[in-house]
């Protein structure tokens, strides 16, 4: 069997794709080549959701998660609540290819990385320390921080929150909900002209996170999973919501059944939200105000982005090019006005 050598990404991962393409056409196995495609992100620190530069939790301290599974021989690693170390992804197959377990955490996890020669550092740059500031700042109404004056905000604090000088710490306070916190990832995965499939999410997760939270990037079935003769599906978005409806591994369970990629993660994203009942997670309609998108490729090499709000799109690369591709999704975003 012969298939299109194929690379798909969320819509941070476009040079992801590409590193990742070109590895697997000169000759790389597909998990090193969607891993080392994910390390250009960890290591960009314009990039707030990943590696160095991204968002910490609400101490201030920059907390990884990351998982790999690698389809031709079903096995998987993960790391979750890494500090100090940028490579999430890396130290993650580490876990999967020196180890018998399947995930490390916390100090665990730090203690791994520096038995494998992993450099520590402070993850914060200056960007995302004053993001973080400001929100700690503005977060409460019951503590002692005070925002400083709109005129001397960091630029980046200022287009982060979408402040304006009409708005206070009383807006940022009242925007302070799920919606409004990013819970960017990025997730990688890839076929070959075999049609061996693996694939990789890391993350530094929910901004401003409770310290320890674990999302469900690290957890396979959740943010990641393949089968070799099946396909393979990954996430982006609301963690929690992932870990309790192992949205990854139904994506592929669906696609089990013979359903198309774009089909299988419309059909987990209805599941999704018609199991959601929490009041805080919905908006006045009734529809979810957290995003959430899905990632799938079976094993002819056919592939979708499915998304519960559109229009968005995901990256990929194969024969025709790098580029990004739209998303199907169940909601189109409202206008704002």
């Amino acid at each position: 069997m012969s298939v299109p050598i194929r690379t798909i990404a969320s819509a941070n991962g476009l040079e992801a794709t590409r590193l990742a393409y070109q590895m697997i056409l000169n000759g790389s196995d597909v998990l090193p080549a969607v891993v080392e495609g994910v390390t250009l992100v960890e290591d960009d620190p314009d990039d707030m959701t990943v590696g160095y530069g991204g968002l910490p939790n609400e101490d201030g301290i920059v907390e990884l998660d990351a998982a790999v599974m690698h389809g031709p021989t079903h096995r998987a690693g993960g790391i979750a609540g890494l500090r100090n170390v940028r490579h999430a992804a890396k130290l993650a197959q580490l876990v999967m290819e020196q180890t018998k377990h399947h995930l490390l955490v916390g100090e665990g996890a730090n203690a791994f990385a520096r038995a494998q020669g992993f450099p520590e550092e402070d993850l914060l740059t200056d960007k995302t320390r004053k993001i973080w500031l400001y929100w700690r700042q503005t977060s409460s109404d019951r503590d002692d921080w005070l925002p400083p004056p709109y005129e001397q905000l960091d630029p980046a604090v200022i287009e982060f929150f979408k402040l304006t000088k009409d708005h206070g710490p009383e807006t940022v306070y009242q925007r302070s909900e799920v919606a409004d916190r990013p819970t960017g990832t990025i997730h990688c995965s890839g076929i070959d002209a075999q049609g061996n499939l693996s694939c990789v999410t890391t993350t530094s997760g929910l901004a401003f996170k409770i310290p320890g939270r674990v999302g469900d990037s690290p957890l396979i079935g959740a943010g990641l999973y393949v089968d070799n003769e099946v396909g393979s599906c990954g996430s982006t978005g609301r963690g929690e919501e992932n870990i309790r409806n192992c949205s990854s591994h139904l994506g592929v369970e669906l696609m089990r059944q013979g359903i198309s990629p774009k089909e299988a993660g419309l059909e987990v994203l209805r599941r999704l939200v018609k199991q959601v009942r929490e009041r805080w997670l919905l908006g006045a309609d009734g529809k979810p105000n957290f995003g959430l998108k899905l990632y799938l490729i079976n094993r002819e090499g056919d592939f979708a982005g499915a998304s519960i709000w559109g229009p968005s799109k995901f990256a990929v690369t194969d024969d025709q090019g790098t580029r990004f591709e739209p998303c199907a999704y169940l909601f189109e975003k409202p206008t704002k006005t």
